[in-house]
C-alpha cells in the first residue's frame, strides 16, 4: 500500500509544528527540506519522531564521497527514516552513502536511502539531453545506476514509475513529488493525481502545498489517502 508524505515547507519551526500537529492521527509521514532543516536543524527531526512521525530527510546530497558518508550519517543519527542523495553523484558516493547509513542505523530500524533521478520542476528545455534521448531514458539510466549500487529506490516523477519498477523491480521503492489532487499552476511540471501515481507503481506519494495551503489542512490529506486507495479496489 502506498504511503502520504506531506512536506513541511516552512521557513520556521513554529509553523511547521503547528502543521505537524494538524496533520498527527491522519499521515504517517512527514517530509523535512531544505528550508526548515536549513533554518531549523536536525532537532526538530526529534520533535517529529516524538509525535510519531516518520521523518524523510530531503536534502538531496551531492558532494564527494567521504562528504556524503557524513552527511548521511548524521541524518540518521538525528533521526531520519529516509534520506536521499542525487544518483548524478556516481558509483562512489552511492556507496558511500550506504555505508554512512550503515553506520547510525540502529539495529533493526534501517531507514532508506533514496537516490534523485530528475527534479518533478524539470522538463527537456531544463537538461542537456543526448540527441534523441528523452527524460524518460536519462531517469531509467539513473534508475538502474542506484539499484545497482544498492539504493533503495529512487525520486522521479509518477510519469516513470511504471518502467522504473519494470527495470529495476517491483520492491525497488518510488517516491513521487508533485501530486496533485487536479491541475495545479505552479513550480511542478510531471504532476500526477494521487490514484495515477498509485496506479503507476509509486510507494511513496509527496504532497505539500495542496495540503498545507488547504483551508483544512486534515481534510486535504485525507483526500489524498481516498484517492490513493481508490486506485487500488
Amino acid at each position: 500500500m502506498a504511503e502520504l508524505v506531506v512536506a513541511l515547507d516552512f521557513p520556521d519551526k513554529a509553523q511547521a509544528m503547528e502543521m505537524a500537529r494538524t496533520l498527527a492521527g491522519t499521515v504517517t509521514w512527514v517530509k523535512v527540506g531544505l528550508e526548515l532543516y536549513t533554518a531549523q536543524g536536525p532537532s526538530i527531526l526529534a520533535e517529529l519522531k516524538d509525535m510519531g512521525f516518520k521523518v524523510f530527510v530531503d536534502l538531496k546530497f551531492l558532494d564527494i564521497p567521504n562528504t556524503v558518508r557524513g552527511a548521511v550519517r548524521s541524518a540518521v543519527s538525528a533521526g531520519a527514516d529516509m534520506v536521499n542523495i542525487h544518483i548524478t553523484g556516481g558509483e562512489r558516493m552511492m556507496i558511500a552513502a550506504r555505508q554512512g547509513l550503515d553506520e547510525a542505523a540502529s539495529p533493526g530500524n534501517k531507514p532508506l536511502l533514496l537516490g534523485v533521478t530528475v527534479l518533478t520542476s524539470m522538463d527537456e528545455n531544463d537538461l542537456p539531453l543526448a540527441p534523441g534521448q528523452s527524460i524518460a531514458d536519462l531517469v531509467l539510466s539513473l534508475a538502474k545506476a542506484g539499484s545497482e549500487t544498492g539504493l533503495d529506490g529512487v525520486v522521479c516523477s509518477g510519469h516513470e514509475a511504471t518502467a522504473v519498477k519494470k527495470t529495476c523491480g517491483n520492491n525497488f521503492l518510488c517516491l513521487t513529488p508533485g501530486i496533485r489532487l487536479a491541475e495545479a499552476d505552479d513550480d511542478q511540471r510531471r504532476v500526477m493525481t494521487p490514484a495515477q501515481a498509485v496506479a503507476a507503481g509509486a510507494d511513496f506519494l509527496v504532497a505539500g502545498r495542496p495540503v498545507t495551503l488547504a483551508s483544512d489542512p486534515k481534510q486535504a490529506a485525507l483526500s489524498f489517502l481516498e484517492q490513493m486507495c481508490s486506485s487500488t479496489l
